[in-house]
This record gives structure tokens, sequence and C-alpha cells, in this order.
């Protein structure tokens, strides 16, 4: 499952950092500054709680995210706590299983949710 969410990881970032380029900001810094609220744990663990909220996933994809965030992992995050990190790192996972499933149109309907979501 860690492996999913290391690929969801690199996945979900790429689309965050195509849509903050699409949307004209041309300096890296302002471009990091931006990128916070998307990629950190802290926001895609939010994200995740509104999307269950909502109804957004299907029960596999549910399972999938469960079962991610439920590894054992010895990691300890630096910038937020456990419970946070583990629910960013379920989103992550699911991000990584539609990939490698290439399933790329169901990436877009979670990721345009979350570009289009009001934070």
């Amino acid at each position: 499952m860690l492996v999913l969410a290391y690929l969801g990881d690199s996945i979900y970032e790429t689309y965050i950092r195509k849509y903050l380029i699409s949307t004209g900001i041309c300096k890296v810094k302002e471009l990091q500054s931006k990128s916070i609220k998307y990629v950190s744990a802290k926001g895609q663990a939010e994200y995740l709680k509104e999307m269950i909220d909502n109804s957004f996933f299907t029960n596999e994809e549910l399972n999938i995210i469960k079962c991610a965030r439920n590894h054992k992992n010895n990691h300890k995050p630096k910038n937020c706590d456990i419970i946070t990190y583990k629910c960013a790192t379920g989103l992550e996972a699911l991000i990584g299983y539609l990939y490698y499933q290439n399933n790329i149109i169901r990436i877009e309907e979670i990721m345009n949710y979350i570009i289009n979501a009001k934070k």
C-alpha cells in the first residue's frame, strides 16, 4: 500500500503543479507557497475528509484509502500529527492505485474536485 502512496504522491503533486502553472503564476517561490494548500498532509487530509463526507468515493476506493491509512508505518511526520499524515497517505495511495490501473479519468475527477473545492 505504501508503494501506491509513493506513486500517488508524485502524480498528485504533478496535477497540482500543472494546475497552478495554468493559472499564470510564473514565479517558483509563489508556485511553492500556493501549492502548500494542496500538497501538504494537512491539506490532503482536509480534502479527503470533505470528499468522504460528500460520498464522493466508491466502496472500493474507500477500502483502498482505509487500507493505506491503517497500514503500519514507522515514519514519523515532521509537520503534522500521525492521524493527518495517515489520511493523506490514504488519498495518495488511492491516486497511485488508480494510476496503476490506468484509470486517468477517475484521477482527473478527484483532482478536479480538489482544485475546485472552496478552501
